[in-house]
């Protein structure tokens, strides 16, 4: 095993566990671009390792109350089946299957990156235009727009490994603006469950993930994330997730010029 792996899980997971950012804006590129790992085997890997992750967030805001089912449902019902067609046309229309599309790949990953950094930096103004114009919109339009959101996110997801954390997060902070701040954090997570899951089986089914690879980013990730998360209450996250944002734009330009 090659313990660079693990010294990389460890400090996503670190990452992670301070600002709460989805691993696979982080995990994916440093992979594509820093071992050089195919981008098809880089996001399959990286949404099976996401799965596990978020689980345990999952079970962590359940037992807390603070997740909202119906929303998740909402956005599963649009997510997985976009993730099963996304991966399926993929696979059927792409030159040389799922390992071929590796430009299309990249460049996906690129702009779900960059649209990532800009809901980091603009997501207290975007919460504050959908708290002034809450209750213009009627329930049915609202899980209307809630479906069509997991549709995208299932199909961004599917391509790129992200999208299902910070986009998602944002679109419900629209979408609900209501709804406590960590009812949506812990509803988006839940959902981000079934849906890195069905989408990293799919990228198995389709021979694009690295169960090695797997196995040594979550011997690191998994006690960066209890790291972070313990001291993530003694750093000015304001300052760090605009540098967050600024290295995400820089590394989405790069994934897009490939």
């Amino acid at each position: 095993m090659d313990f660079a792996y693990p010294f990389a899980g460890f400090a996503v997971g670190l990452i992670v566990g301070i600002t709460g950012v989805g691993g696979g804006s982080l995990m994916t590129p440093l992979l594509v671009l820093l071992f050089g790992i195919h981008p098809s085997v880089a996001v399959g890997t990286d949404l099976l390792y996401a799965s596990v992750t978020k689980a345990g967030g999952t079970l962590a805001h359940s037992l807390k109350g603070t997740v909202d089912w119906q929303i998740t449902r909402r956005l599963a019902a649009g997510s997985l089946p976009a993730a099963a067609l996304t991966l399926l046309a993929m696979h059927r229309f792409a030159p040389g299957g799922i390992g071929g599309a590796a430009k299309l790949i990249s460049a996906a990953l690129g702009v779900a990156l960059v649209l990532t950094a800009l809901s980091l930096v603009f997501r207290s103004r975007i919460q504050l235009f959908a708290q002034r114009h809450a209750g213009e919109s009627s329930e049915a339009r609202t899980a209307t727009l809630t479906v069509v959101t997991g549709a995208i996110l299932g199909a961004l997801v599917s391509i790129s490994s992200v999208g299902a954390g910070a986009l998602g997060v944002t679109a419900l902070f629209f979408l609900y603006p209501a709804l406590p701040a960590r009812r949506i954090v812990g509803s988006d997570i839940a959902h981000a469950v079934p849906l890195t899951l069905v989408a990293g089986l799919g990228h198995w089914w389709l021979g694009s993930v690295d169960w090695m690879l797997l196995g040594s980013l979550l011997i690191g990730s998994l006690p960066g994330i209890w790291v972070g998360s313990q001291i993530s209450t003694r750093l000015p996250e304001r300052a760090l997730r605009p540098l967050l944002a600024c290295m995400l734009v820089l590394v989405g330009a790069k994934m897009i010029s490939l």
